[in-house]
């Protein structure tokens, strides 16, 4: 006698694992009907979130009214569909579908109120509240289910930069970087001149504090449109292959000012950056209109944190020390190498050589 069952299922996008091992239990535990329908009978399977296992009533569940047969092709035909959707676990909504709210939208280190009166709450509600929290939500929006859901942000950056080719994902990846990094170029009470290292740094590369400053509002001054102008150190002495170097010299552990397009950062040039301004209308229209000059010159007297930009030159310096060494061991490794190699050529050739002589 052939049994019509009543499947109800409650699935927990974020629980695949043990929904596919619930799908070989219950595929082992029915038995396969053959004849045509009969007496109705129930059969009731819920699966309920980790916790609960299958005794779960959570969530929204599903009936679906079969033979046993197409029981267990159901549920494997919605494991398959869950499978699919294995990256979209329970953590916000986006439209219809629930999918990874991975990368998040990081707060300014300090309250929206505190750049007052150079930079107005009103600007950081708007810039940080609906601008920056866009990127991060259009970003996770689009790296679902994708080859590059799980890379870090910088990774994503990278690869999504195609060598100038760039690939969707790019902007909304860059400006949540730059935005991340913009909120902790500033602080309230900042401005001013910076010291130890850095300074010697700058007046190094540059020939004096003035003449940096000088260069850098020149950057982000003639920047047209919307982009970025930026203070990096520049130690990547081999070359990336990840877009045009604006510096290919082979001068190298030195700062640079660059300035940048639309999202574009120094990061696709293997530079460090130190220290940003955004240029995009959003940044300042609120508060100084189309006087792009007069934020640029608020922004280096009154808001930069030089200790901010002192720390990310010491991280800067240490990474490049560390590159360093790891070139200097593959050099050795390839040397290594290749003298076994050769070695190896010469030993065969010297026992040919022994046994002509033998003969």
């Amino acid at each position: 006698m052939s049994l019509c069952h009543t499947v109800t299922l409650t699935s927990y996008p974020f629980q695949l694992s043990k929904f596919e091992r619930t799908l070989d239990m219950v595929a082992a535990a029915v038995p396969v009907a053959t004849a045509p329908y009969a007496a109705p009978k129930s059969l009731t399977c819920t699966l309920g979130p980790p916790w609960q296992g299958l005794r779960g009533s959570l969530g929204s569940a599903r009936s679906l009214q079969c033979p046993k047969k197409e029981v267990i092709q159901s549920l494997l035909m919605i494991g398959s569909i869950l499978s699919l959707s294995k990256q979209r676990r329970c953590t916000r909504k986006a439209g219809s579908c629930n999918v990874t709210a991975k990368f998040e939208l990081k707060p300014p280190p300090y309250p929206l109120n505190a750049l007052e009166p150079h930079m107005s709450k009103e600007t950081l509600e708007y810039h940080w509240g609906k601008h920056h929290r866009g990127y991060v939500e259009n970003l996770n929006k689009q790296i679902v289910g994708t080859e590059l859901d799980g890379m870090s942000l910088e990774d994503v950056i990278i690869v999504s930069y195609n060598k100038g080719d760039i690939l969707p994902f790019f902007n909304n990846a860059a400006q949540v970087w730059n935005h991340d990094f913009f909120w902790e170029s500033i602080k309230p009470g900042g401005g001013g001149k910076p010291s130890g290292d850095l300074l010697e740094l700058i007046e190094r590369d540059f020939g004096s504090f003035e003449k940096f400053v000088g260069e850098f509002k020149a950057a982000a001054s003639t920047q047209f449109g919307s982009g970025w102008a930026w203070l990096a150190y520049k130690a990547n002495r081999l070359d990336v292959g990840n877009a045009v170097n604006p510096y290919p010299s082979d001068e190298d552990k030195k700062l640079v000012v660059v300035k940048s397009p639309n999202a574009v950062n120094p990061l696709v040039w293997d530079y460090s950056p130190l220290l940003t301004i955004d240029v995009w209308e959003h940044a300042y229209y609120l508060d100084f209109q189309n006087r792009r000059a007069d934020y640029i010159s608020i922004f280096m007297e009154k808001l930069v944190s030089w200790e901010a930009v002192s720390s990310r030159l010491e991280i800067a310096k240490a990474r490049a020390v560390e590159r360093e060494r790891e070139e200097e061991l593959q050099k050795r490794e390839r040397e290594q190498a290749k003298a076994s190699e050769s070695e190896g050529v010469e030993m065969y050739v010297d026992n040919n050589s022994d046994d002509s002589e033998s003969e």
